[in-house]
């Protein structure tokens, strides 16, 4: 099964990571766990430059489901490009997307997958509505 991004999502962050030697299996090719990686990765470095890093003793950004569909193998040598999106936002949630191509072959779209964001009070461990200033900055995005 195949899950589709949507086409209502808007371009919020890109960024490059380098493809490790030590990200490839013994098939040869970067290893599927390393694709939630590099979203990872690219989702924190996002959320680190608009301001909203998880504070355990206080409130932040939880991921309650991921995905990822592998359309091409990625692997060693190379850079990939993470092209992360803001979809559908919600009271409490907001949907995050990636597409990820290599630096040598940038249109081609090597995987692509996504995640449910959930703002949450981590001392009560319930979820909260999404700040003001936050939902204000991704509905602009």
């Amino acid at each position: 099964m195949r899950l589709q991004l949507p086409a209502d999502r808007h371009l919020v962050h890109t960024m490059t990571i380098p493809i490790r030697w030590g990200d490839m299996d013994a098939m040869g090719h970067v290893n599927n766990t390393v694709y939630f990686r590099y979203m990872e990765t690219a989702r924190l470095q996002w959320m680190g430059e608009w301001r909203m890093p998880a504070n355990p003793q206080g409130q932040g950004p939880v991921i309650v489901n991921a995905f990822c569909n592998f359309l091409r193998q990625l692997e060693y040598p190379g850079d990939v490009i993470v092209r992360s999106y803001v979809g559908a936002l919600g009271q409490r949630s907001f949907d995050m997307f990636h597409e990820m191509s290599r630096t040598d072959d940038p249109q081609t779209v090597y995987a692509n997958g996504g995640a449910t964001v959930v703002w949450v009070d981590f001392p009560a461990q319930r979820s909260l509505p999404l700040p003001a200033a936050l939902r204000q900055r991704l509905a602009q995005a």
